[in-house]
């Protein structure tokens, strides 16, 4: 405890220089801090609302997931999926316990003097719901029956009801899309916004509805639960990639004609992208670092020579080598933390106004505060090893005679 009073009375003498030498420290874990806090938060976010199929589930569209430019014009050369791959898949495959289809466009939608011109339009299946987990505050989605006889009828989402009903109860009501009358049938819960993209501004038609009114040239993506749950979804792929690739004549090399798109495919995509970011800010981060500890070596280097006589007094009162090491290595330590407690408190608050001003989550864990702090710990007792080393192995008669 000595030895620390000593060594925060030394840090206190020089207050400009201590932190002039503890930017480096400071930037660098207020780096960490906040890019961490913004990965952390996107990871939860994408977990909780992005992925938002069950993992017993999969999509089969045209593109699937695409990371590269040649996967983007490969899949722009795919055959299209129209509605008899939809019945084939459904009536052949004994793996999957639902077979569900939609598309998607945008349009006006109005009621009265009330307008809203970019409204996401998705037609579905009857079955789309309960397939894509689909919530209903009020009302009931469209039937088989609604939807094999084209019925103009609509789910919608929730700020739609706000924008075009207020405060009227919608159910039972008429909405226009795209200058087509369609009763309101059922409410979806409200589910806010996906990294800026308003989830609320939304409505299901029945998907013959869909086609009848937008056209089928647009390719079909199918939303399949395999059967057996989590365990069997190996097994419903495999064959639902035989049906298709038997319906598409593609040779047995061949890559196959579509794509798939599960929630470990984009969990494991996302993981791969924050962990590249994180990788890249690490290395910064550690540069930053690096000057920093470099800084802090030579300032206690300098704190060496400027105490020559102090370590010489002290030793010829009966400190040991030891005790003086520990100094140096102690003030070196204590400067590294106070910088590290300055960028974590930093890389908070950026992390929090990040949060607050723009559609980015932020998450910051105790591990990663106690991760910062460490960091800026070790970044001292490293960078204090050779000052205190120096400082130890002064001989107390020259320390003494040192002017």
């Amino acid at each position: 405890m000595e030895t620390i009073r000593i060594a925060a009375t030394a840090l206190n003498t020089h207050k400009l220089r201590s932190f002039l030498t503890l930017l480096g420290v400071i930037i660098g874990v207020m780096t960490i801090v906040a890019v961490v806090s913004v990965i952390s938060g996107l990871n939860n976010y994408i977990e909780e609302k992005v992925i938002q199929l069950n993992p017993d589930t999969y999509v089969i569209t045209q593109f699937g997931i695409i990371t590269s430019r040649e996967a983007f014009l490969e899949a722009v050369k795919r055959k299209k999926f129209d509605w008899n791959d939809y019945v084939a898949v459904r009536d052949l495959c004994q793996e999957c316990a639902a077979v569900a289809a939609n598309l998607s466009t945008r349009a006006a939608v109005k009621r009265g003097a009330e307008r809203m011109t970019d409204v996401r339009v998705t037609g579905g299946t009857a079955n789309m719901a309960d397939v894509t987990n689909i919530d209903l505050e009020a009302g009931r989605m469209f039937s088989r029956s609604e939807d094999e006889h084209s019925a103009l009828v609509t789910v919608i989402g929730s700020d739609v009801r706000d924008q075009l009903f207020g405060k009227l109860d919608p159910i039972g009501r008429t909405v226009w899309i795209s200058s087509q009358p369609m009763r309101v049938i059922g409410l979806v819960k409200k589910q806010g916004s996906v990294l800026g993209n308003n989830q609320d501004n939304q409505l299901y038609v029945p998907l013959s509805t869909f086609r009848k009114q937008y056209g089928t040239r647009r390719s079909l993506s199918f939303f399949i639960k395999a059967r057996g749950g989590v365990a069997g979804i190996e097994k419903s792929m495999d064959e639902v990639r035989v049906i298709i690739r038997s319906r598409r004549r593609t040779a047995f090399r061949s890559d196959d004609p579509f794509g798939i798109v599960s929630a470990d495919a984009i969990q494991a995509l996302w993981k791969s992208i924050s962990a590249a970011t994180f990788s890249v800010v690490a290395l910064i981060s550690s540069i930053s670092l690096i000057v920093g500890g470099i800084v802090i070596m030579n300032i206690m280097l300098v704190s060496v020579i400027e105490r020559t006589r102090e370590i010489g007094i002290r030793r010829a009162l009966g400190a040991t080598k030891r005790n003086i090491a520990w100094q140096f290595i102690s003030e070196a330590v204590l400067l590294s933390l106070g910088g590290g407690m300055v960028g974590v408190l930093l890389g908070a608050i950026i992390s929090l106004v990040i949060s607050n001003f723009s559609p980015l989550p932020t998450l910051v864990r105790p591990q990663l505060v106690i991760t910062g702090l460490g960091v800026a710990v070790v970044t001292g007792l490293i960078a204090g090893i050779f000052p205190a080393m120096r400082a130890a192995a002064l001989p107390p008669v020259e320390a003494l005679r040192y002017e």
